[in-house]
């Protein structure tokens, strides 16, 4: 198995991590290796952009994925980070965590699921700018439809609708949308019970990793809400993995 990192970073990754360090400047991250209770201080220092995590079981997850993606501002066509394309590796990893999670969620009663929901609906609201501005650099939207897909995000995750289903679901989230396409599927399957798997654009990867590490600090259940970074193949595993009952695109 590929080597694999569960990192604990500050609501700084929504700055450093999401972004990347020119030359000469070190990134701390204090992590834990694959389950082990003990942390240890990681310290990188490169001059290529970083890499996304991924967001399993409540974590930031760094894996060493065998190709990457570029980033690119559409603009500028500046290399801003890396996606890794992950595989059945970590579509295993996602899916065991949302499986694992997913009979204490649905027992929780639903007005807790949606006040969870909502709390992530008010940290996104004070993030806004930073989230839209992801948004922007990643996709070339406008910016003023960026903020406005984020306002349609905080005003979905206030309101939490309730989807019929409740099992793992995998969905998989496009570069139009960024974190709406996402969001408009996962929070009423949430509603109803259900965790899920996201698989954003390998384009645009930031906005809804950032709003995984919102879910983590607002107080969301690890395996609940995931996110596996990856192209097509990480698609077709997730459409293959056992524990998924629906991909849902």
């Amino acid at each position: 198995m590929r080597a694999a990192l569960f990192v604990s970073s500050p609501l700084e990754l929504l700055r450093a991590c999401v972004g990347y360090q020119k030359s000469g400047k070190n990134i701390l991250l204090r992590a834990r290796k694959q389950g082990k209770p003990q942390q240890r201080n990681v310290l990188m220092q490169s001059d290529d952009p970083l890499a996304i995590p991924l967001w399993i079981n409540g974590h930031a997850y760094l894996t060493l994925a065998p190709a990457f993606l570029d980033v690119r501002n559409p603009a500028s066509g500046e290399v801003l980070r890396r996606t890794p394309l992950c595989g059945a590796g970590e579509v295993k990893q996602a899916v065991v965590a949302a499986t694992d999670a997913l009979p204490a969620w649905a027992a929780q009663p639903s007005v807790a699921r949606a006040a969870l929901l909502a709390k992530v609906g008010e940290a996104v609201s004070a993030y806004a700018g930073h989230l839209a501005q992801l948004i922007v650099e990643e996709s070339g939207k406008d910016g003023a439809l960026a903020a406005a897909e984020v306002a349609d995000a905080v005003a979905l995750l206030r309101s939490a609708p309730t989807g019929d289903v409740s099992a793992v679901l995998a969905i998989v989230g496009n570069a139009q949308a960024p974190l709406l396409s996402s969001l408009r599927l996962a929070v009423p399957a949430l509603m109803a019970g259900s965790t899920v798997v996201i698989r954003p654009s390998p384009e645009t990867p930031s906005a809804i990793f950032a709003l995984a590490e919102l879910t983590g600090r607002c107080g969301f259940p690890g395996g609940v809400f995931n996110i596996l970074q990856g192209g097509d193949v990480a698609v077709d595993a997730l459409r293959a993995a056992a524990g998924v009952s629906l991909l849902i695109a």
